[in-house]
Parts: structure tokens; sequence; C-alpha cells
């Protein structure tokens, strides 16, 4: 079954409307994905994203890979609206993930997925605490992004494990938000604070090159997802451009807010970085209000934290945020 969701975009927005941002994709290399090989499906929601910006904001809920539709039932639960997004981690690879998945996809849901990978020379049982979070070495790291190295080698095939899961998103023939590498200007996973071109940004080129140009993984779409920059002790988290990989790598330009720290600068500081492309909130913990979207209206979507619309917010907060004009759902 095809996707209906990007039939409601026409719908919802004017043909006219659609025909002009359809021939400015045909002259702004922005809104083109900087895969050149990128589906067709792909290419329909970044399309899509770029038809909201400035004017609405979509809904979004993520799932523990355990537990796949808990965190987006309570949403529905709370304010009888469905999340357009549907997230969830790779940490997990299972048939019944791909299969939730796909079901969504077909019930009208945007899927976005990350990956909380363990560093290269651990064992996926570790887990996020013992072997996500914590800092490499610097002798570590320069193994890790150098080919031929005994590490690197390592990292190539956890890397590639996922890129053969995800191939069964690009046979079903659907579009992913791909978010790797999240909170990469962070100080607490293994895989943060590497600023510059041999750190974090030469890793996200590798990945780009493997999953684009070996794996062929022309579904994704690249979204890098930085944490909100804040200087507070002991979890700082740094100026963006310091772990920008440059807009041919990237397609979209998200931040994790967390705290309710949700400043103008947060927002203002991705789109300059971007210099057009499309940004969003890849997770937050606190619900944006509409008057924090209102001030920052370049948001395309927001992803809640699994189990955080209940342990973080109110439902009236989370009744609030969902009734607004400005947020998509699923049922309008």
């Amino acid at each position: 079954m095809k996707n209906c969701f990007f039939i409601e975009v026409t719908r919802f927005f004017s043909v006219a409307g659609m025909f002009l941002l359809l021939n400015s994709s045909c002259t702004n290399p922005q809104i083109k994905p900087v895969n050149p090989n990128a589906t067709t499906e792909a290419r329909e929601l970044l399309l899509y994203l770029y038809s909201i910006s400035g004017e609405k904001i979509l809904s979004g809920q993520h799932n523990y890979p355990h537990e796949l539709t808990r965190s987006t039932d309570s949403i529905v639960a709370i304010t009888g609206k469905t999340p357009v997004v549907w997230g969830t981690d790779l940490s997990h690879m299972s048939e019944a993930l791909f299969e939730e998945a796909r079901r969504q996809y077909q019930n009208g849901s945007i899927i976005t997925l990350m990956y909380h990978q363990v560093k290269p020379f651990h064992h996926d049982s570790l887990g996020f605490s013992r072997s996500v979070k914590g800092m490499v070495t610097d002798e570590e790291w320069e193994q890790i992004v150098t080919p031929g190295t005994p590490y690197h080698v390592m990292w190539l095939e956890k890397i590639d494990q996922r890129a053969e899961f995800l191939k069964k998103f690009r046979d079903a023939g659907i579009p992913v938000l791909w978010r790797p590498y999240h909170e990469m200007n962070g100080m607490w996973f293994w895989y943060g604070n590497r600023p510059g071109e041999k750190g974090i940004q030469k890793l996200w080129k590798m990945m780009y090159d493997r999953y684009v140009n070996y794996h062929h993984l022309n579904n994704l779409i690249w979204v890098w997802n930085a944490n909100a920059p804040r200087d507070w002790e002991n979890d700082e988290a740094y100026a963006y451009e310091l772990f920008y990989p440059g807009n041919e790598y990237v397609d979209v330009l998200a931040a994790d807010i967390y705290k309710n720290d949700y400043k103008q600068s947060h927002h203002d500081q991705l789109l300059e970085l971007g210099k057009g492309k499309v940004i969003a909130l890849g997770e937050v913990g606190v619900l944006p209000t509409p008057e924090i979207l209102g001030q920052q209206p370049k948001w395309t979507w927001f992803m809640c934290w699994a189990h955080f619309p209940w342990t973080h917010n109110t439902k009236e907060q989370v009744r609030e945020l969902y009734n607004s004009p400005r947020v998509i759902t699923k049922e309008k």
C-alpha cells in the first residue's frame, strides 16, 4: 500500500503554492536531497518539509525498540490525535521493528530512525550506559577514522549491519529521516566533542560515503542532529559550526532541546548554518509551547522522547501543543 500522507499534502496546500515549490526545486539546490540518486519518495518527503517551513510543524514521537507504539499511543490517549512522525532506534534490529515501521508508513506516518552506536571495539550487547556513553581516547579515535586499522574495520562492520537492515526500508519504498551520531557537539557520547575536519565531520562523511556510494541507500534523508549549545557545568554542548560537515552532506539540520531550554539562538543559528536548509527539533523533553513555535517558526517537526509526554509534561501541556493550529497531526 502506498503511503497516503503525500496525497494529503496537496490537499493542505494550494495547487498554485505546490506548483511554485516544485518549480523552485528545479533551480534551488537546497531543496534537492544531497544524494543525487535519492528515491522519488525521499525527494517528495524533503519537498514536503520545505513546503511547511515557516508555516506549520509536524508532530512527532519517539518509541523505544522494545515497545514500538507505547509512547505514540500515549499521545493518542491524551489528545485524541496521532503524531505524524514515528521514531525509534536501530540499536536493536528486529523484524518486529521493521514491520511496525512499515505499518506506520502505510498508515501515513513519516519515519525517523536514529542509531545509538556503541564504541566500535565493544560488543553491541554492552548497550547504552556501558558503551555509547563515555569518550574514547585520541588514539582510539584516530584508529576509528583511519581506514585499514582494526578499530576502523570494527566500525565498518557495525554500520554495515545497519545498512543491510536499512535496505529493507529502501526496498519497501519507505523514505527515512536518518539521524546518526546525534548530539555530537556534547560531551557524553563516545563520538562527542570531536570538532573539526578530523573529528565528527570526518566520521559523518565516511558514513555518508559508505551508505550512499557503496550500499546505495537512496531512501535516506540525512538529518544532522546536534544538541542545542549550552554552557552547563560538566554537561556542555558546543557551537554547532565546529561539528558541521557541510551543506553537501546534510539535508536537514536539527537540534535536541531538553530541560525546556528553547533559546531563540538555538533556532536562528541553525538557520544561519544551513543557509536555507530546513531545520527541526530532533528530540525534546519538555514540549515547546505554541508561543515558542510562533517565535521560532522554521522548525519543521518536533519529536518528544519516549515516555517524556507523561514523565516531563502534564496532560494539559501535551493537549495545548497538539491543539495548536500550527501543529500537524494525522487528523489535521
